[in-house]
């Protein structure tokens, strides 16, 4: 392999030269230049491009490739020499069958010819015998037979021979690909456009990897937007081309090397105009990845499994703008951190909601009113009957809610001393002996109870719900029942499809787990009226004292004012 000349870059002279690589995958969003680039990169490395695409390898009409070691002049000079060859392929993929045919031919005559001279023979793999020997690797049940001077097929499917035009889409692809990469010249470059077309997913991997087998002394360069087969090429460098300047011909990109950044998440990205969003979760099963594209609309949320990982590839991402234009942030369950700690967090642009977990958005005040409304409740009933039961759930649980918060705290302090430096192993076991002392379980304990008592003297619902890690308090609290759903995973479901509707409901949830991260400033008390569905008249007892509107006549004609708005 040959380094590789790269185009110029934008506002330099300079045209870079890639180390050594096998594999290269230029990336990029439409409308960036990317095809120029790769029509530039050929341009550069001429003496050893060597252009395939299956777009238009089994079609006639097209217009013949004259550059040199092409398949079409390879084709053409080997009828010019040979006589008895077929001269009436035209499209790519039957030239390369004559081709290899061909050469076979000539080797087992050559042999013939070297044994009756009394040279002794010796049987080398030819180009069919590897085509044959991936073939059969690829598909197992298949063959490839030599017979009446053309190249026939027996598949799976049937016990007939067929001819090469009767083979399926993606079994012509796999064998044009093949017998391409054979006739590339040495230590060539082989430029490949949308190597996954017309090739099912599951042999994608594999197959590649067998085809660069053939070649280890070439350099394969993809062009190709299907993420699935990027990261399948485990030593792949990714050009990342951002912006073509025309009359300068240069571009703005850059070369990402492996390792740099996870290539799943950047070729997912990198073609995307919106800022991007990593979450906890995955993007099958978890609530956050259901929920927070539908809240966050305007960012490409992507999963990333561990809180961890959303920090760390947050903080990447931004160390990498000079890569990129892309805002970038995080979100991470607020769990038991202290207000320290989330601080720092939202500084390093890791946004934290003000609930604990992510099913904590769900019993947003804001959410459970316009749920209700949603269902034809009574939103100020439903609510309080919701409230209440949260308060009674985390009363019960107040010392275990305070000794996990404990622990927490603890934890995080303990990393930190016992990181520190030691002269000797005396003056490790001192300091270990002392850790009971300098951490204050017991005192940190007595403040949270103290801390948690008061959320519940004040009955503080929006506090409890920052503090309260308990995860089947969504189905506890009876919120689903109380809204007439059966389970607490049809509610969410349900909250879910009404952001999904995008109606004045759904921007009222929207409204209220944006708040909760502090995204957004409240919505003026008007403008939330204009929003919201007219509540349901909670019923009336003659026993109870009458409305506020009927002893106060402002607050009555602000009642009526706001009716005529809506």
């Amino acid at each position: 392999m040959n380094k590789l000349v790269l185009p110029r870059i934008s506002g330099t002279r300079e045209m870079p030269v890639m180390p050594e690589a096998s594999q290269l995958t230029v990336i990029g969003g439409s409308g960036v230049g990317k095809t120029k680039f790769i029509e530039e990169l050929i341009r550069l490395n001429s003496d050893r491009a060597y252009c395939i695409s299956v777009l238009s390898a089994p079609f006639p009409e097209r217009e013949e490739s004259t550059r040199p070691g092409s398949i079409d002049v390879l084709y053409r000079e080997a009828a010019e020499r040979r006589s008895y060859m077929r001269r009436d392929a035209v499209s790519e993929l039957d030239k390369l069958s004559y081709l290899i045919f061909t050469d076979e031919f000539e080797y087992l005559l050559s042999l013939k010819q070297n044994s009756r001279k009394g040279v002794p023979v010796k049987l080398a793999p030819t180009r069919l015998d590897r085509l044959v020997m991936l073939w059969e690797r690829v598909f197992p049940s298949n063959r490839i037979i030599r017979t009446e001077g053309t190249l026939m097929f027996s598949t799976a499917s049937g016990s007939d021979l067929i001819s090469l035009g009767k083979l399926s889409k993606g079994e012509q692809t796999v064998l044009y690909y093949a017998a391409a990469v054979l006739y590339a010249m040495p230590g060539a470059v082989i430029f490949v456009d949308s190597p996954s077309l017309f090739i099912h997913p599951s042999l994608l991997g594999n197959l590649w990897n067998a085809i660069e087998e053939l070649r280890p002394d070439c350099t394969f360069v993809y062009d190709s937007v299907d993420v699935g087969f990027v990261n399948s090429r485990t030593s792949n460098v990714s050009i990342w081309v951002k912006s073509y300047d025309v009359e300068m011909r240069s571009w703005d990109y850059e070369v990402i090397l492996p390792g740099d950044l996870n290539e799943d998440m950047f070729v997912d990205l990198v073609g995307t105009r919106k800022p991007v969003l990593f979450i906890e979760g995955d993007a099958r099963h978890s609530i956050d990845s259901k929920l927070y594209p539908l809240v966050f609309a305007d960012w490409t949320v992507k999963p990333l499994g561990s809180c961890d990982k959303v920090i760390e590839t947050t903080r990447t991402f931004n160390d990498l703008k000079n890569m990129h234009h892309l805002k970038s942030k995080g979100i991470v369950d607020r769990d038991r951190r202290t207000d320290n700690e989330v601080d720092y967090l939202r500084r390093k642009s890791v946004m934290v909601p003000e609930v604990a977990e992510v099913e904590n958005l769900f019993l947003l005040e804001g959410v459970v009113k316009a749920m209700a409304r949603r269902r034809g409740r009574n939103p100020e009933k439903v609510f309080g009957r919701v409230s209440a039961a949260v308060m009674d759930e985390f009363r019960r649980r107040f010392d275990e809610q305070a000794l996990q918060h404990v622990r927490h705290r603890v934890k995080r302090e303990v990393e930190c001393r016992i990181d520190a430096r030691f002269p000797c192993i005396t003056a490790m076991e001192l300091h270990i002996g002392n850790m009971v002392s300098m951490l204050r379980p017991r005192e940190k304990y007595n403040e949270v109870r103290a801390s948690f008592q008061k959320l519940i003297d004040e009955r503080d619902y929006n506090g409890i719900l920052k503090v309260f890690n308990h995860k089947p308090i969504l189905g506890d609290c009876g919120v689903a029942h109380m809204l007439g759903y059966k389970t607490k995973d049809e509610y969410v479901a349900g909250v879910i499809g009404a952001l999904k509707e995008d109606g004045v409901i759904a921007e009222a949830i929207r409204e209220s787990i944006r708040y909760c991260f502090r995204v957004d400033e409240p919505v003026p008390e008007k403008k939330r009226h204009v929003q919201d569905h007219k509540p349901e008249p909670p019923r009336q007892n003659k026993n109870h004292a009458k409305p506020t509107s009927a002893r106060n006549p402002k607050s009555h004609n602000n009642k009526k004012r706001r009716k005529n708005v809506n």
